[in-house]
């Protein structure tokens, strides 16, 4: 306990829970006239350690002027709440957190100067140990952002951020995973790709992301197929059993701060180069995996727009990756348009199983893109002839060896279970004939959030159509699903202020 803190009953709040939702802030609320608040001359936005029992936090205060609470209590968050897990009648007790001396190297990076090793483990053990507030991230965040991190940068990046968690390790084996750079709605390959790898024989641990910008990240599309929050126990037995899993990393402590910077890069909308190599990477090191597949899609509205950024970014991955003792493989592919039929976890799911089962009407451009990838991770782990590996992916996958892998990884997670289906449904048609020449990535993908997606599951963007199909007046375009009436409408009103998502040029 902090030396200045004390814990007398008239220096401590009760304790309340207000049910607020932070997004994983950890924030307390307390009156502006109870005597902590004026004796300590905490204001709004203050950030101020919070002891109960034997834990404590450091949160951001936000002052209340009315009688939401007594002047004898303190409101918690569903996040502070969630990490003080305090008993029935606890009180709180309250002291300053100790300067916090890595700030001045998140000043020194946006005056443009060269972060050491040194420098950023002190900005990432504070990211860690909570001790950053949103503020703080968005700051750090932005400093790195665009080209500001150099080669060397970087490594000491994603060195910091291995060191500051849990690392997995699996014997010497060749470890297999593979990486999509993402910006390309639906394109859910790594479901596929991971129990090909597994039924082949190969070990592939996935720990995959949440959705940071798009409206589905893989996991949040496998959680509605299985559960992805597993222990690092829990995860182990999976792959001992196996051969591969798909969770969330953020459940399992690998590589911490990446899912830290995650919840505001997703709110800044911001994913830059660096930043998102060393978030990648640090994963891939943490999960013991030592051979990596990087998927650079190219195209207009992709976040790559150019073949050249793409051999550039590959250049970074494959740089950054040898210094961290990595085997990296990277493949430019199409970026042009979404890849499959559905945007949105429930919906990507759906046409997930539809590959896997081998139905007839399954998306054949995320099938192909499927075992493109699978192909080229079979061929990277030395088991697999240069040339061969496509076909023996196929293999895998048309004779269901992938599907009952698949069946099997999701009852090992936890059971498997059904796809939810949104109740409300819009279809929007081409007002003319013509041919589609372009379907805009980033409009697409942020139709799907407004309707709801990734946190309505259901939710999401069902698409029609490809570039360079032919339609008529009054085809359907896309079908817009929503698990709220209001989200669907919200999803309509920014579709006619946005009517070019989709590109015809009219013609018989």
């Amino acid at each position: 306990m902090n030396a200045a803190t004390t814990e007398t009953p008239d220096a401590g709040l009760k304790v309340r829970r207000l049910g607020i939702d932070t997004y994983l802030e950890p924030v307390v609320f307390m009156r502006s006239d109870c005597h902590i608040c004026r004796s300590e001359g905490f204001e709004a936005r203050s950030r101020l350690k919070v002891h109960v029992g034997d834990k404590a936090i450091i949160a951001t205060l936000n002052v209340v002027h009315n009688h939401l609470l007594a002047n004898d209590e303190i409101g918690l968050s569903e996040s502070a709440w969630d990490m003080l897990t305090p008993a029935a009648g606890s009180l709180a007790y309250f002291s300053h957190p100790n300067p916090l001396d890595s700030l001045r190297h998140v000043r020194a990076k946006i005056y443009g100067q060269r972060l050491d090793e040194l420098a950023l483990r002190a900005v990432v053990e504070d990211i860690v140990g909570g001790r950053y507030s949103n503020t703080h991230l968005a700051a750090f965040i932005a400093a790195c952002g665009g080209d500001h991190l150099d080669r060397g940068e970087i490594v000491g990046l994603t060195r910091a951020m291995v060191e500051a968690g849990d690392r997995l390790s699996w014997g010497g084996a060749i470890v297999m995973d593979k990486h999509c750079i993402g910006g390309i709605p639906g394109n859910r390959t790594t479901l596929i790709v991971v129990p090909i790898a597994a039924a082949f024989g190969l070990t592939m641990p996935k720990t995959s992301s949440r959705a940071i910008t798009s409206p589905a990240g893989t996991a949040d599309t496998m959680e509605t197929l299985a559960p992805v929050v597993l222990t690092p126990e829990q995860m182990r037995g999976v792959v001992e059993r196996e051969g591969a899993c798909i969770v969330w990393g953020g459940a399992v402590r690998l590589s911490p701060a990446d899912d830290i910077l995650i919840r505001v890069e997703r709110q800044l909308e911001l994913d830059s180069e660096g930043q998102m190599v060393a978030s990648v990477l640090s994963k891939k090191v943490a999960a013991g995996s030592n051979h990596v597949l990087i998927d650079l899609p190219v195209g207009p509205t992709a976040k790559v727009r150019s073949p050249e950024a793409a051999w550039h970014l590959a250049a970074v991955f494959e740089g950054v990756g040898r210094e961290m003792g990595l085997s990296i493989r990277s493949i430019i592919t199409d970026g042009s348009q979404p890849v499959g039929r559905g945007i949105g976890p429930a919906l990507e799911a759906r046409d997930v199983l539809a590959v896997l089962q081998g139905e007839p009407d399954a998306p054949r451009d995320l099938r192909e893109h499927a075992l493109l990838l699978a192909g080229q991770l079979l061929e990277q782990s030395g088991r697999e002839t240069r040339g061969e590996g496509r076909r023996t992916a196929e293999k895998i996958l048309d004779t269901g060896a992938a599907w009952a892998k698949f069946q099997a990884l999701c009852e090992a997670q936890g059971g498997m279970r059904e796809p939810p289906v949104a109740p409300h449904r819009h279809d929007i048609t081409a007002e003319k004939n013509g041919m589609v020449t372009e379907i805009h990535n980033r409009r697409v993908a942020l139709t799907a959030k407004l309707a709801g997606a990734p946190d309505a599951p259901a939710a999401g963007v069902e698409m029609h159509v490809k570039v360079g199909d032919p339609v008529k007046r009054g085809q359907p375009l896309f079908t817009l699903h929503a698990e709220a009436k209001g989200e669907l409408s919200y999803a309509l009103d920014h579709f006619r202020r946005q009517p070019d998502l989709i590109q015809i040029v009219e013609g018989d």
